[in-house]
């Protein structure tokens, strides 16, 4: 008798998990889904895609009612368009945001328009998980965006949604449904938003590492929280078991301070990070301090270069174009010179041969070869 009973729970139990069997979504309705990274923050709409079926001409204003309608079911007697078919569209924001100038707070949230011919009003609700505007209440209302729908486009069979005009701290989402298109621009703080993720991933594992507090101090830096980005600066360096002084840490630290306007400071720090410079890292700081016009400066880190790096052809040619750059010929010429010695290529000797005769002659070399390390 018991197992019979228990045969018969069985079925029941069956039965049941049988209704929910995945299907095909009736009516021809697609669900669909679209994201978009803004900076750091995570942007994503998901909503069912009508399709018009040879209604052209009979969307807006007639299947999309225009305004706010009891729709003859749920609580709402003046209900939005649920910008789609069947569930809610819904947006999801990882960090607050700005929907045309405006403020709205990070979260999930239904999205509703009350379309008019002329104007359509966007209405963020807070309540996210009811099914369409059935139960509608502007009392829910996260907030509500005024703007201008755009008409006599291209046909678009079914309606999607779609990001554009993007820039590195806004986007423009877009609704087209056969010839018109529906866009809002949603825009980031980026300052705000990386320098806040940045003291977040600090406080992880991330933080046990100096090139995280290297690169969170760059950051800052150039988000323009300069009092942080020096803390992260020294923490890169000094901070217990991980601070590291080496050339990207020193580097770092040194361009704060001299936006600090701690001048002598940024000085002394650059001079220990040149010392612990390799090749590359050198080169590559004599090419910026070159691009800002500090051209003695430069000419200082390639003479560091090339007597740490003898070597290497490329650093003593380099040091012969620093010494030409400041009109020093005699000792661009006899850098040249070395640096003429160390190679064999005919390709290179000749490039250096050139060099070698402009700067004899008392004008900078026309030719632009460095060789190769």
């Amino acid at each position: 008798m018991k197992f019979r009973i228990l045969i018969l729970l069985s079925l029941c139990f069956f039965s049941v998990k049988a209704q929910y069997l995945s299907t095909p979504q009736d009516g021809g309705n697609k669900k669909a889904g679209v994201s978009e990274r803004i900076g750091l923050t995570d942007v994503s709409v998901s909503y069912d895609r009508p399709a018009l079926k040879g209604r052209e001409g009979k969307i807006w204003g007639q299947l999309v009612h225009f305004g706010y309608a009891d729709l003859g079911f749920g609580t709402s007697k003046a209900a939005p368009w649920r910008a789609g078919a069947n569930e809610n569209t819904i947006i999801s924001l990882s960090t607050d945001v700005k929907i045309e100038g405006k403020d709205l707070s990070a979260g999930k949230y239904a999205l509703f328009m009350a379309v008019q011919e002329n104007e359509v009003t966007l209405i963020f609700s807070k309540n996210a998980s009811s099914w369409g505007s059935y139960f509608y209440d502007q009392a829910e209302d996260a907030l509500r965006v005024n703007i201008k729908p755009i008409k006599d486009l291209p046909l678009v069979e079914r309606l999607k949604f779609e990001f554009g005009d993007q820039t590195e701290s806004s986007a423009t989402l877009n609704l087209l449904w056969e010839k018109w298109k529906i866009a809002f621009k949603i825009e980031v703080d980026l300052p705000k938003t990386v320098l806040a993720s940045v003291r977040n991933e600090l406080r992880n594992e991330r933080g046990f590492y100096w090139q995280s507090f290297q690169q969170a101090a760059t950051l800052a830096l150039k988000y323009g929280s300069t009092d942080e980005a020096l803390l992260w600066a020294n923490k890169a360096i000094s901070e217990p078991f991980i601070g590291e002084a080496n050339f990207q840490t020193l580097t770092t630290k040194s361009q704060i301070l001299r936006k600090l306007n701690r001048n002598e400071e940024a000085d002394i720090t650059i001079k220990e990070a040149i010392q612990k410079g390799n090749y590359q890292e050198l080169e590559q700081l004599a090419k910026q301090f070159a691009s800002q016009k500090r051209l003695p400066e430069a000419l200082d880190v390639l003479k560091v270069n090339a007597s740490k790096n003898p070597s290497i052809l490329a650093a003593n040619v380099s040091l012969a174009k620093g010494y030409a750059a400041l009109s020093d010929f005699k000792n661009a010429t006899k850098t040249a010179k070395i640096a003429e010695a160390q190679t064999q290529l005919p390709a290179e000797k000749e490039s250096i041969a050139k060099m070698i005769k402009a700067y004899s002659e008392g004008k900078e070399s026309l030719s632009e070869t460095t060789p190769k390390k």
